[in-house]
């Protein structure tokens, strides 16, 4: 019997994910914003969309609340950022990311546009999933925080 539990231990621990595996999984995940960051600022909101899922299941808040769809999604930011101008300069910090299993993450950050006539603000909780071993933003849920 105690070899039998040993037995159990032992194949538990080899199956179960190590730290550094979490670390590396995380710093996957950390890569996808910074990407999105580099595109953003270049004006180039076709390589910003790469971090999102290209699928209709996409899920995003908007003005007019939770809408579906990475077309949907990719049409929104070409009205509401048609200039390099208009998307301003993108920064954002990381407050949290937690590996939720093998395939997803909650990350939770904040975000900054420094434009020339205003500095938009707020916060952005992304649920990540694991797609074809490449980290995707499956939903989306981003507030503004606009302060004068």
């Amino acid at each position: 019997m105690l070899r039998y539990i040993t037995l159990l231990l032992f194949i538990f621990n080899s199956c179960a994910k190590s730290p550094q595996s979490n670390i590396i999984e995380i710093d996957e995940i950390k890569k996808v914003l910074a990407n999105q960051q580099i595109c953003w600022n270049k004006g180039d909101i076709d390589g910003f969309m790469l971090g999102y899922w290209n699928s209709n299941k996409l899920k995003f808040s908007w003005v007019n609340g939770i809408e579906y769809g990475w077309k949907n999604l990719l049409k929104k930011f070409k009205i509401s950022y048609p200039t390099k101008e208009s998307m301003g300069e993108f920064s954002f910090e990381i407050l949290d990311v937690k590996l939720t299993s093998d395939t997803t993450a909650v990350l939770d950050g904040k975000w900054e546009l420094i434009r020339k006539n205003d500095n938009p603000k707020g916060s952005f909780s992304y649920v990540f999933k694991k797609i074809e071993n490449n980290w995707l933003i499956i939903s989306d849920y981003t507030t503004d925080e606009y302060y004068p």
